[in-house]
């Protein structure tokens, strides 16, 4: 990889003003280790051409985008900060006089960033610090929570998204300019406006959503057979589910005679904005709606530091918590003691990291008794190896065998709730109690007995599971829940940068420094 193309203009800031930069900050570490932490070989993949020289060394970008991310700002803030802060200077290796460089550069470089082979690299290298300081030696427990991280862009209502898609559809599928000129009708798509109807007349609002998912329908219907590249086909992908996931045929029509109107509800894992069709409806209780992303985050809770942290779209089931974490957690080299609240409870994440040799303290989900104030499924006696099912009231049922253990199964009482003097306390069904046996049945109901009869366990749970909200709030402070980039590849870019900043200024303030080559702690801090 070539050197720095440019020079440093006037005298290295750390040099002349080093007692201006506070000692024990972020600032003055990377100003001393810089190129220890982000050495040039570090990034030689990424500037693989003999010919020409990066215009920035990446070292000071990547001090410079780790800094970014730990306060918070923009491009252009950044860069501000890089001309007139010796601080910043100092960090980033630039002269007194350097005027930085352009905003776009720190743009240009995490894309690069993103599309090489170690996207997270910046994350990985503070990592390889965090393991030569021995810090997490004999620390063998782990916290996992998520958080909902707000898109970068507001959410569209029905109207502005049917327009937004037809408008790229046109824009990049050849021919269906032409077709648009013929077959749609509701609103002129040249016109960056929003169509001008009576917005406070419902009927008016039903008559134009109707007329414009007739236009997206015949737009779809008309394009020519060719094939397409791919801004062309996410442009008419994503046409096709926006016209379809907020409507359905009015009352009265079949869907075939062309009427529709908004429907009733929101669309499981809805897309909330054709600028960032990877954002979603994010609800992480019932009352309370966010939209955006989630991030992920596994968590030392003694030291407060992220092992590993990813960023999914906030729903869809191969974006559960209990999935993700089970991501997070396949870094480690040795089995550990996971905490983690009820999302992380379900039978096959418990399944998962029992066999992984994990030990478990996921607090399990509350079970919900057919009858309010009724029995549960632990009020029956299950044996799930003889394949039989015993309920409170002594009576026993074979459970059903569709694929055995590892599939569910279900117990049928039938006739044997009739006359029974716990029914009442037991179900309402007409033809009796019917119980579900899911997957790793064994493991919850272990698992819920642990959590209610065991005080150590109990202990345990409540010293060490809280200390990830502190992390949790790490990571959002100085208004970082709202990120600055658009799509699951950016956003997650920056979830790494920004738990790398925060794990280095933890490191730091724990005294890191390097002598003879070699990271490590002040023994009073460690």
């Amino acid at each position: 990889m070539g050197e720095w193309a440019g020079e440093t203009v006037g005298p290295d800031v750390w040099e002349t003003c080093r007692e201006l930069i506070p000692a024990g900050s972020v600032f003055a570490f990377l100003a001393e280790h810089r190129g220890a932490l982000f050495p040039a070989g570090m990034f030689a993949d990424m500037y693989p051409s003999a010919n020409g020289r990066p215009s920035m060394p990446p070292q000071i970008l990547a001090a410079a985008i780790t800094l970014q991310a730990l306060h918070g700002l923009s491009d252009f803030e950044t860069v501000q900060e890089l001309r007139c802060d010796l601080r910043w200077k100092a960090a980033c290796g630039l002269g007194l006089h350097d005027t930085a460089f352009d905003a776009s550069l720190l743009a240009y470089f995490r894309r690069r960033l993103a599309r090489s082979a170690q996207p997270d690299r910046v994350f990985e290298a503070v990592r390889e610090v965090v393991r030569a300081t021995g810090l997490l030696t004999g620390r063998h427990r782990r916290a996992l929570d998520s958080t909902v991280l707000d898109d970068a862009v507001a959410t569209q209502d029905t109207v502005t998204q049917l327009i937004a898609a037809v408008r790229s559809v046109i824009r990049h599928v050849p021919g269906a300019t032409e077709v648009a000129a013929a077959a749609c009708t509701a609103h002129d798509y040249t016109d960056p406006g929003k169509p001008r109807i009576a917005w406070n007349d419902e009927q008016a609002r039903a008559g134009l959503v109707d007329a414009l998912v007739g236009d997206a329908l015949r737009l779809l219907g008309h394009l020519p057979e060719q094939e397409l590249g791919e801004a062309a086909a996410n442009a008419v992908g994503l046409l096709a589910l926006v016209a379809g996931q907020d409507v359905e045929p009015a009352e009265g029509s079949d869907g075939r005679d062309g009427r529709w109107r908004i429907t009733d509800g929101t669309a499981p894992d809805r897309v909330i904005s054709t600028v960032a069709p990877e954002a979603r409806h994010v609800h992480k209780t019932r009352s309370h709606r966010q939209d955006g992303f989630k991030a992920h985050l596994a968590v030392e809770p003694e030291t407060g530091l992220f092992t590993a942290v990813a960023l999914r779209p906030g729903a869809g089931a191969a974006h559960h918590e209990a999935l993700v974490g089970l991501d997070l957690l396949a870094c480690e080299q040795a089995p550990v003691e996971v905490f983690g609240d009820t999302a992380y409870s379900t039978g096959q994440a418990r399944h998962a990291l029992t066999t992984a040799g994990h030990r478990l303290f996921i607090k399990p989900a509350p079970l919900r008794p057919a009858i309010p104030g009724g029995f549960t499924l632990d009020d029956f006696a299950i044996d799930t190896t003889g394949g039989t099912v015993t309920c409170p009231a002594g009576h026993t049922t074979p459970l059903s065998d569709p694929g055995g253990r590892h599939h569910q199964r279900k117990a049928t009482f039938g006739k044997l709730c009739t006359g029974c003097p716990l029914r009442e306390r037991c179900t309402q069904a007409k033809t009796g109690r019917i119980l579900t046996i899911r997957p790793h049945h064994d493991l919850q109901a272990a698992a819920r007995r642990q959590a209610a009869d065991d005080p150590a366990w109990q202990a345990d749970y409540r010293h060490w599971r809280p200390p990830v909200e502190r992390a949790v709030a790490w990571l959002v402070h100085h208004g970082n829940r709202r990120l600055r980039h658009r799509g699951t590849i950016k956003a997650d870019a920056w979830l790494h940068t920004r738990a790398a900043a925060l794990n280095l200024r933890r490191l730091i303030n724990l005294g890191l420094t390097r002598t003879n080559h070699t990271w490590h702690l002040s023994s009073a801090q460690a």
